[in-house]
């Protein structure tokens, strides 16, 4: 999947990937993609609760063993 910006959240325990998450997509343009790889189990559900929170869009979520890695798109 393409995307302009990616954010490296490895090792974070939340909330740090979700708060660095928000401040990544700040500064992107609307319509602009955002990937996250992070490592904590507990940001799936937490990047899901922040896209309909926020509005952004949660173009996909993966599990890759050890890695999670998630598109956001930017409303």
């Amino acid at each position: 999947m393409d995307f302009n910006k990616e954010l490296d959240a490895r090792g974070l325990n939340c909330p740090l990937p979700i708060l660095k998450t928000k401040k990544a997509l700040g500064e992107l343009a609307a319509g602009q993609v955002l990937k996250v790889v992070s490592t904590d189990a507990g940001s799936v559900k937490d990047m899901e609760a922040f896209a309909k929170q926020t509005g952004n869009e949660l173009l996909a979520s993966q599990d890759q063993g050890k890695e999670y890695v998630f598109f956001l798109k930017k409303k």
